[in-house]
């Protein structure tokens, strides 16, 4: 090893040289980007890379945004409006995407900062008609069961949503709540401040809730998948890639080319690089498995820099470089 390919391999990391293997990138099912930090994305696109904090070692690493460099985008989100802008600037770019749109319109106590279901709507039936019918998925998704949120609120709810996105997607994911422990962290809080109850229920009504959803989904045209859960995958119900290459492959009107790459049992998704970051969406979900305290990732928000290259500040000089 020479110092000449040291000094040019750091270069690299700094500057970020084009990569040869283009990759998904995924924005961000770690937090919701298209909400909050549009500006910040808008700005990375055009710089052409941008910096990601590793959730496991705190050390940042480098992602190319380079439209080279690009195969496509995954939006994840619960409020579009925001983010009209930036798709309209990715599109410009001639790089394909689709966007994973979560759509409860739960009670403020369960999601403090949801829009009107209506405002929803629009933005689905906008994606569908602006940029095609494949692009824009449907997510019910997290489902919890509280009392204000029992079997047959959702039920309700779920076809009030369908019956209204009816011919603007053709799919709906859907998952439980996984119980981590900052998750009922967050929702003993809620319970004790609020005077609600929650439960976990057994897998038997679980199953038998999502049979029920499935029905309604298949009557208005779409099919359910369920994400990276396969303890509910049996029968109609389906696993959900919604890091999807054959969708993007439609969407983008030629083959995609990307490996499977699973997060947990029962994920279907394929390869991607996600530039989130844990702990910085202030939506307020109180199941949300991406923020372990509500006040730090409101801190968080508030205080980014939309033209920082990351989310968060970083200290470390030397940044790994990864597509």
């Amino acid at each position: 090893m020479t110092w000449s390919w040291i000094h040019r391999s750091i270069k690299n990391c700094i500057k970020g040289a084009p990569n040869p293997e283009s990759m998904i990138v995924s924005a961000s099912y770690r937090t919701d980007i298209p909400a909050y930090y549009a500006k910040w994305f808008i700005n990375r696109l055009r710089a052409g890379y941008c910096l990601v904090k590793n959730p496991y070692s705190g050390r940042y690493y480098r992602v190319s945004l380079d439209r080279r460099d690009v195969t496509a985008f995954v939006f994840w989100t619960r409020n579009l409006g925001p983010f009209i802008e930036a798709l309209e600037e990715v599109a410009s770019y001639k790089i394909p995407f689709i966007v994973q749109y979560s759509i409860t319109c739960y009670p403020q106590i369960l999601e403090k900062r949801a829009i009107p279901l209506e405002t929803c709507v629009e933005h689905m039936r906008y994606l569908a008609e602006t940029f095609g019918p494949k692009v824009a998925v449907w997510r019910y998704d997290t489902i919890i069961l509280t009392s204000l949120t029992p079997p047959s609120y959702h039920l309700d709810r779920f076809s009030q949503i369908a019956r209204m996105l009816e011919g603007y997607t053709d799919e709906v994911v859907v998952s439980w709540a996984n119980m981590y422990k900052k998750t009922v962290r967050n929702l003993r809080k809620a319970a004790g401040k609020e005077q609600i109850s929650w439960s976990d229920p057994p897998y038997k009504e679980k199953i038998s809730l999502l049979l029920e959803l499935e029905a309604i989904a298949r009557q208005k045209g779409m099919m359910m998948t369920v994400c990276g859960q396969g303890q509910y995958v049996t029968g109609r119900l389906k696993s959900s890639s919604c890091v999807d290459a054959e969708r993007i492959s439609s969407v983008a009107g030629k083959m995609v080319k990307a490996a499977r790459r699973p997060h947990r049992q029962g994920c279907g998704c394929y390869e991607s690089r996600d530039i989130g970051e844990y702990d910085t969406c202030p939506h307020g979900c109180v199941f949300c498995y991406a923020v372990a305290d509500h006040d730090v990732a409101q801190f968080n928000y508030v205080n980014h820099d939309a033209g920082s290259d990351s989310l968060t500040p970083h200290m470390n000089s030397h940044v790994r470089r990864l597509i």
